[in-house]
């Protein structure tokens, strides 16, 4: 009976510990995306100053939103909060960049170099990516918390330190259309 036990406990802990892992793989896929982004958005920023003359105060807004992001990226540890400030830091940076995009449509020599389709595209990409990289973060918490809070693994899980995860939540109001003002 003894010997049942102790191969539970170390299949239930080998299990946890291997789903826990697949959580941080995941959050690590999301931080990879967003240096994506990080990375892309200076460029952006960069063709568009060079083919027009063009409002600073949203390059430097963007400026200011990317730097912020790169300093959220910089704590790698996957908790709750860390998750929020990720999410807030970079959901700026996101609505920056919009807010480019779409001053850009009163540039129509902007519009059509290459450079910036280019850019505008990898941009696009990049949100794919990251909403991808969220969806599978999101269920590897899942998975996760249902292995944490199922019987007999709940047990096991506690007296070994391990808690439930929080994915990414919607903000409220994030189903409404995002208004973009000047």
């Amino acid at each position: 009976m003894l010997a049942l036990i102790i191969i539970t406990i170390i299949v239930t802990y080998n299990s946890l510990v291997k789903k826990e892992e697949k959580v941080n793989q995941t959050w690590s896929e999301v931080q990879n995306t967003y240096q994506r982004r990080l990375d892309l958005v200076p460029n952006l920023v960069n063709v568009v100053k060079g083919v027009s003359e063009f409002e600073q105060e949203t390059l430097r807004k963007i400026a200011e939103a990317r730097a912020n992001a790169l300093t959220g990226l910089s704590n790698t540890e996957v908790t709750a909060d860390n998750y929020k400030n990720q999410i807030r830091l970079q959901d700026s940076l996101a609505a920056a960049t919009n807010r480019l995009i779409v001053v850009v449509e009163n540039y129509p020599d902007l519009k059509g170099t290459q450079a910036y389709t280019g850019l505008q595209v990898q941009l696009e990409g990049t949100e794919r990516r990251i909403k991808v990289a969220r969806t599978d973060f999101n269920e590897a918490v899942a998975t996760y918390n249902n292995k944490v809070r199922s019987f007999p693994a709940t047990i096991f899980a506690g007296l070994l330190g391990f808690k439930t995860k929080s994915g990414f939540e919607a903000d409220a109001g994030s189903n409404k259309a995002v208004e973009i003002k000047f």
